[in-house]
């Protein structure tokens, strides 16, 4: 059987792309064959596997990783908005976790206007109850278990009731992007609340046979209170390989659009931005192709939307 490419619209360049996929042949063996499956519920989906594969990207030796990664991704262009030469990274999570130069992401101006919080493949829902499905038509999850209040009964779900009809980013990290997340607009930070969870694969082929992965991985939920979008929830979602999240603001103090919130170590992850009911809309473009289960390619501070 032909293996079904992961294709992703591009914002900058306005153009359908295929998405060149880290370890392919592993993450199709895992998930869309019956021994990898197998292999995933014994082993990789457990904190053991990706702490010992991110204790490897801590060695020293690893560094010799990192020119060849650049090279076979295709990041020799995006060098020169490293905020380090790529021979200075001592180990390759050191380049994992890279900095970036302050200039080289732009925040969208506005303080009626949300950006994304990360780099990466994104899809947007603006009534999350009501849409059609995540990464395939009628694959959805249930907010609840998202927020953690699946196990609670029905009248002490409140994060629920407060983000029901509301709406939502899921912003998709692959290996190559910039894995460090920030504030979608400004407002208060509350203190992020861990999740415990497995870390499943987030990546499509993976989400595409079971979308309840999401909910089911370890993850960190931040409240912040802003004064054009009302409540926003900030989660990010632990995955394979991406053991640690880890929170570098300052809780319960004012934070600007586009600060740095944390980063991932190794591996491919996620960040979901949740918002109340009929506080954001959502830019059109991103709508159009969410619509039709197409992730959209955009920039840590680019434009999301306005105040509804």
């Amino acid at each position: 059987m032909a293996r079904e490419p992961i294709q992703f619209y591009n914002r900058h360049t306005k153009q359908l792309e295929t998405e060149k996929i880290y370890k392919e042949g592993w993450l199709r063996f895992t998930y869309e064959n019956p021994v990898g499956r197998f292999f995933l519920w014994a082993f990789v989906k457990r904190k053991f596997f990706s702490w010992h594969y991110g204790w490897k990207m801590n060695w020293r030796s690893s560094a010799r990783y990192v020119l060849p990664f650049v090279i076979d991704y295709g990041l020799e262009e995006q060098q020169g908005e490293f905020a380090r030469s790529v021979f200075d990274f001592r180990t390759f999570n050191e380049f994992f976790m890279r900095a970036l130069k302050r200039e080289a992401r732009p925040i969208a101006p506005g303080d009626d206007t949300a950006v994304f919080p990360a780099d990466g493949r994104h899809l947007v829902f603006p009534d999350v109850d009501k849409a059609g499905g995540f990464y395939v038509k009628g694959s959805k999850f249930a907010l609840e278990d998202l927020l953690g209040e699946g196990h609670l009964p029905e009248a002490r779900r409140e994060l629920t009731r407060k983000f029901a009809g509301g709406a939502m980013v899921i912003s998709r990290l692959c290996p190559v992007d910039y894995h460090r997340f920030h504030f979608a607009a400004a407002g208060k930070a509350g203190k992020a609340r861990l999740i415990k969870g497995a870390l499943y694969s987030v990546h499509p082929i993976a989400l595409r046979r079971r979308i309840e992965y999401l909910v089911q991985n370890k993850r960190m939920i931040t409240l912040v209170e802003t004064d054009a979008f009302g409540t926003m929830a900030s989660i990010e979602v632990g995955a394979t390989n991406v053991g640690s999240i880890i929170q570098t603001y300052p809780e319960d103090f004012s934070v600007k659009k586009g600060e740095e919130k944390g980063l991932f170590k190794f591996g491919g992850s996620c960040v979901i931005t949740l918002f109340e009911k009929g506080r954001i809309k959502f830019d059109d473009d991103l709508v159009a192709q969410s619509e039709s289960c197409v992730e959209t390619f955009a920039k840590m501070g680019d434009r999301l939307g306005v105040r509804a």
